[in-house]
Parts: C-alpha cells; sequence; structure tokens
C-alpha cells in the first residue's frame, strides 16, 4: 500500500507523528484483508469481530512530509482465534523507516475469543506471503 505524507501527518518538526503509524498499519491490514476477499463488515454481520491484542512498533528513520510510504503487511502466524501480522514500512528511496507486528484476536459479539473461520483462514492463502 502506498500512502503519501501530508502536512497533517506531521509533527512541528516535519517528521510523522508516531501515533500515526497505528492508522497507517490499520489501513494496510484493511488493504490485506480486501485484496483476498475478507470485508470486516461481512464479518461484523456473522458476529464476529476482533480486536487489537498486542502492537510493536520499531522506528528505524523518520517519513517526512511529502514522502510516499510503501507500507508492506503479511499474515506471519495463525493460531485458533488469533492471527498476527508483520508490517515493513519504505520511503520511496527505499529506506527502512519502520517494522511492525500486530496480534490481532476474534471474537463474538461479547467480545469473547472466538474461533478464526475457515473460510477466512482459506482466503488468506498462505501465510507469509
Amino acid at each position: 500500500m502506498k500512502k503519501r505524507i501530508y502536512y497533517y501527518d506531521t509533527d512541528c518538526g516535519g517528521v510523522v507523528y508516531y501515533g500515526n503509524y497505528l492508522k497507517y498499519l490499520e489501513e494496510a491490514r484493511s488493504e490485506y484483508f480486501e485484496a483476498r476477499g475478507v470485508f470486516v463488515k461481512d464479518l461484523h454481520a456473522q458476529g464476529i469481530g476482533f480486536v487489537v491484542a498486542r502492537q510493536e512498533i520499531d522506528y528505524k528513520s523518520p517519513g517526512v512530509y511529502d514522502d510516499t510510504l510503501d507500507i508492506r503487511a503479511w499474515v506471519n502466524n495463525i493460531s485458533k482465534a488469533s492471527m498476527e501480522f508483520e508490517y515493513e514500512i519504505k520511503n520511496q528511496t527505499g529506506r527502512l523507516v519502520s517494522k511492525a507486528k500486530t496480534v490481532l484476536v476474534f471474537v463474538d459479539k461479547n467480545m469473547k475469543p472466538k474461533a478464526i473461520p475457515e473460510e477466512v483462514r482459506t482466503k488468506l492463502g498462505s501465510v507469509g506471503s
């Protein structure tokens, strides 16, 4: 996923505000799911949701105003009720800006852990690709 950095993404020094990376990761996850035919709206209609149980971000170099970031997301691990996403964010020159991991736990309407539907597992395809 490509993400252009606008002035409103940055702090007073012209560097991407660190909290904005969480939004970028969310967008990349959504794109990843949708590219594989898994839509959050459809899951919600089935009474299935997911929550972020853990988030890690390593900032390697600054993203700055007018950069175009390339955000690559993939599923690294899937268990019965959770999955781990990994990400690499690079700028337009290929410089590593950030690496991250997110653990999602699938839940029911009462926020209790729920097994990931087999259809979702199948649509995600090979883990790590």
